[in-house]
């Protein structure tokens, strides 16, 4: 006998750790759309939370792991497998850094290795471990990227914090400068924070960075792990700009799904790792590594990039018409499909309920922003039914308030 909502929701609650808040079971997806239990379908600008940046059950990547979950789904790293190298050269092309690719499992697994990478580089160079972070970031759960976080609620109940991070304001130069000592190694920031409040670095501080960071001696790091992979309309979002990182980390949709994750390192650097140094029992297995060649093949055969430029532009139009209208609109930025929606504080919640209940699935992110992540390969008539539902959504809101 199958069993019913009602019987999973309480094996849930029974025996899965209490670390998320959840209303619907979702059984199916296929592009953009989602399909509950019960059959209702909903409009996806979630995508897993970046994840699923070709949508849901990608006729490639979907074929990519048929076949070789039926070939080879996992050796160890001790020995080759024939799509990480192909797979490595690949990300190091497409970003331009034509470096070294060490590959694991998560973002914040990604971000752990840039992380030791700072602090391997620094013990070779002084003895160097800081890093200096931003305000309102977010780089992983994991104890040494919670402390790389900003945002004290992530970190609450896991003190004491690791120690050798420094906060500053995000896009302000002078407030890095100020805050680089003796022991700094690295700079680490999102070009676009998503987590944080969708709040893109401006060309200014991000050309800045490189130039302090190449005259004070220090990395440059970027966490491209939420804005990359295509998400604005670039493969990594720094390419939006004239400079290089020293390195960089990806995850989400690397796989669109499949878990994986990876960081890049400028190729000067690939000394710095020896055998032994650094490791993960499941980084880089040949069915990771298949579905990631498969979506980034996907990116240039179906003109991916070109479509997030394209519907980018129509999409700030329509949410900006949508401002001119409702005053609970603060604010629209973003940088392409990675989009959010100030509201506020007091009304972030009910406005999400609100296209919920209209299925259309959101996120929040930040103080009161709506973060709204459609598949990449999004059409113009999916964007206009979100934005049908999402002024229906406003249109309650404004009258409860």
């Amino acid at each position: 006998m199958k069993e019913t909502f009602k019987d999973l929701v309480h094996y849930d609650r029974e025996y899965v750790l209490p670390t998320y808040s959840r209303e619907i079971l979702l059984e199916r997806g296929q592009g953009s759309r989602l399909w509950d239990i019960y059959g209702n379908e909903y409009l996806d600008f979630t995508t897993g939370i970046s994840v699923c940046n070709l949508g849901h059950c990608h006729p490639g990547v979907t074929a990519a792991i048929r076949e070789q979950a039926g070939k080879l789904v996992h050796v160890s790293n001790l020995f080759y497998n024939e799509h990480q190298p192909r797979l490595a050269k690949v990300i190091a092309e497409r970003s331009g850094l034509n470096g070294k690719v060490f590959f694991g499992n998560s973002g914040a697994e990604a971000n752990e290795g840039l992380i030791k990478f700072a602090r391997r580089w620094g013990h070779q160079n002084g003895g160097k471990y800081s890093i200096i972070c931003c305000n309102h970031c977010f780089h992983g759960r994991t104890l040494a990227t919670l402390a790389a976080t900003a945002k004290l609620k992530y970190r609450e109940g896991y003190a004491p914090d690791m120690a050798g991070f420094t906060f500053v304001e995000f896009n302000n130069l002078s407030a890095v400068e100020a805050a680089i000592t003796a022991e700094t190694a690295a700079v680490l920031v999102e070009v676009v924070q998503g987590e944080g409040g969708v709040n893109p670095a401006t060309a200014d501080f991000l050309l800045g960075l490189r130039q302090l960071c190449d005259e004070r001696k220090l990395l440059l790091l970027l966490d491209e792990v939420q804005c990359g992979m295509g998400r604005t309309g670039k493969y990594f979002s720094f390419q939006h700009y004239d400079f290089l990182p020293d390195g960089f980390s990806m995850a989400k949709a690397l796989g669109n799904g499949f878990p994986m994750g990876a960081f890049c390192i400028q190729a000067q650097y690939g000394s710095l790792f020896s055998s032994g140094s650094h490791g993960s029992t499941f980084g880089g297995t040949p069915l990771a590594c298949a579905a990631a060649l498969a979506v980034f093949a996907a990116l240039e055969e179906e003109q991916i990039l070109e479509n997030v430029q394209v519907q980018s532009k129509y999409f700030f139009q329509r949410l900006r018409a949508l401002q001119q209208r409702f005053p609970l609109i603060k604010d629209v930025r973003g940088l392409g499909l990675l989009v959010g929606v100030e509201v506020g504080t007091e009304a972030i919640a009910g406005l999400q309920k609100a296209c919920l209940q209209r299925r259309l699935l959101t996120l929040s992110a930040g103080e009161g922003v709506l973060r709204l992540l459609p598949p990449l390969n999004v059409t113009q008539a999916e964007i206009d039914r979100a934005c049908a539902i999402l002024q229906s959504a406003l249109e309650d809101c404004s009258k409860a308030s």
